[in-house]
């Protein structure tokens, strides 16, 4: 998987990938966390995903939302070995 920062400043940030499952994933996480914008669009299937994230501090919000999303994850990986 390849992740390619195309903009980044505190408040904004755009990156692209071929992961739609990553972007789509991160985006319900981050939109949990209260960012002020956090989308992804793909102009054609065979294009890469551009997602852009907009809040006051995209770089905490995104830490965030991965640990909350490995914190699901975890529990998930629990009840399954159960």
């Amino acid at each position: 998987m390849e992740i390619e920062v195309v903009k980044f400043e505190k408040d904004d940030v755009e990156v692209k990938t071929n992961d739609v499952t990553l972007v789509e994933i991160l985006r319900v996480y981050l939109n949990k966390e209260g960012v002020d914008f956090a989308a992804w669009r793909r102009e054609h299937p065979d294009r890469p995903v551009i997602m852009k994230i907009q809040s006051k501090d995209v770089r905490k919000d995104v830490s965030n939302a991965v640990k909350a999303i490995k914190k699901d994850l975890d529990s998930v990986v629990k009840i399954v070995k159960k």
